[in-house]
């Protein structure tokens, strides 16, 4: 049986762990070849090594670099493009969070978040839209978003507002690249169960359950489960669009009572 993706070049930053390793892994389970890219070298060839092992092929590469840096993310499309010949999936899923209140946020961390949160997604974008074009691929860019881009979140003004902006981006850059074939649509996660926010809260999955309407945390594989569609032939007219996977939250946005307004980890500047 072929796969779905079988014969794809996918690029997924930002994946040493938990939405973007999902990705990374799902893709490659479905026959795609898959770059993927984390700022921690050592973390995105583990993760290649375990998928590549997982699924007894060598069809995921490993890219060590911080896509805050477009020279190197530069590099690493046009060496995963010499390896494959083409790019036809590219998500933009590395981003930061830094909590920290409006009156206090400091310039470093501001730069730094939108450093990632916007320019790595921005860039990210346009270098697999150029060889998309290049290469005359009709190709799916994915730019992940966050319900904190659409509705306001105790000291998250700015990570909001990278968020917010990268919905913005999906809307327009569709106008421009459309004519190529090219679809661009962002994915909104809600509250997910990843490695990250269990450091930020060790009840996070009961806590977030308790506050959304279908009574349940959400799970990497719900995240995946959007870009697959978003990315497959089925989903060739859908572009320029925004799809909110929350459980229904954003509807009323409660917050759980012990939600930390300042997560330990998610506040340190990184």
């Amino acid at each position: 049986m072929v796969k779905k993706f079988e014969g794809k070049s996918v690029v997924v930053t930002g994946a040493g762990l938990g939405i973007g390793y999902g990705l990374c892994r799902a893709f490659a389970s479905e026959g795609a070849t898959v770059a993927l890219n984390d700022i921690d070298g050592n973390l995105a060839q583990e993760g290649a090594n375990r998928i590549n092992q997982e699924i007894g092929s060598e069809q995921v590469h490993a890219y060590g670099c911080d896509v805050a840096d477009v020279e190197s993310v530069q590099r690493m499309f046009a060496d995963f493009v010499a390896k494959t010949g083409s790019v036809d999936i590219a998500i933009a899923n590395a981003g930061i969070t830094n909590y920290g209140e409006f009156l206090d946020f400091t310039p470093q961390a501001f730069d730094r978040l939108t450093g990632v949160n916007l320019r790595g997604t921005f860039f990210t974008a346009q270098t697999a839209a150029k060889w998309m074009i290049e290469k005359k691929t009709a190709g799916r860019i994915l730019l992940m978003s966050s319900v904190t881009g659409v509705q306001g979140f105790l000291n998250l003004a700015a990570y909001g507002m990278t968020k917010a902006a990268i919905r913005m981006l999906a809307r327009t850059i569709t106008v421009e690249i459309g004519k190529y074939g090219i679809t661009v649509n962002a994915i909104c996660p809600g509250a997910i169960l990843t490695e990250r926010t269990l450091l930020d809260d060790p009840n996070y999955e009961s806590n977030w359950a308790g506050v959304t309407p279908d009574g349940r945390v959400g799970y990497v594989e719900d995240i995946v489960a959007a870009a697959l569609f978003l990315a497959s032939p089925e989903a060739r007219h859908v572009t320029g669009q925004t799809i909110i996977v929350d459980g229904g939250w954003s509807v009323q946005s409660p917050l759980p009572e012990d939600h930390p307004d300042k997560p330990e980890f998610s506040s340190q500047l990184r």
